[in-house]
């Protein structure tokens, strides 16, 4: 009995007798499943999409713009180069499982070239537009020094957030800027810092 003592306490049993039917015996089992918390953000280069395969990937894109003196402030709108798609273009993905998630994009300031002049983050759009089944993930305009955001709604009970977008960069071409190199890698306020958020 000693020796049998402790797996009596992992299970339920019950025996029930009597001299004559109905007999009822019972027994009970507990079930529990706990499920983390996640919540994941991919823009550009990345390791992972909205499907899974999530995992960290530390490589910043670098979006640029070079126009030529031709089309230089002409107004007509540029599409970047570099991107994790080219052309200008990154992938954007976000999932969570924990109801809306906030996307803020945050700059520093101004685009500058280091000696006083600068290019307003205004100047440079964000389109958003599918990029797979999945519901298209918006993207937070650009301003200078500020955070701008954009809340994108969990759905159902299940309080999932599940999208994804292509993000293709345009800069409006609209002046002409003093001669130099605005921005950068990491460098002259040239790198926008994107965040996700859940409650």
């Amino acid at each position: 009995m000693t020796v049998a003592a402790p797996l009596l306490c992992h299970a339920e049993s019950n025996l029930q007798s009597a001299a004559a039917s109905p007999l009822t015996a019972t027994a009970h089992v507990d079930f529990q499943i706990t499920i983390p918390e996640y919540l994941f953000l991919r823009v550009g280069t990345g390791t992972g999409s909205a499907l899974g395969g999530w995992g960290v990937n530390g490589n910043i894109d670098l979006i640029a713009w070079a126009p030529g003196p031709a089309t230089l402030g002409n107004g007509v709108a540029l599409a970047g180069t570099g991107g994790d798609l080219t052309g200008g273009v990154e992938t954007a993905v976000v999932v969570a499982n924990h109801g809306n998630v906030t996307l803020s994009a945050t700059t520093l300031g101004s685009l500058n070239d280091g000696a006083g002049d600068t290019i307003s983050y205004s100047s440079i759009s964000t389109t958003a537009s599918k990029l797979t089944t999945n519901q298209v993930l918006p993207a937070p305009v650009l301003a200078d020094g500020a955070t701008t955001t954009v809340v994108v709604r969990g759905k159902g009970k299940s309080k999932s957030v599940q999208r994804d977008a292509q993000w293709a960069y345009t800069y409006a071409n609209a002046t002409v800027p003093a001669a130099g190199t605005y921005g950068g890698v990491n460098t002259n306020n040239g790198r926008v810092t994107y965040t996700a958020s859940t409650p």
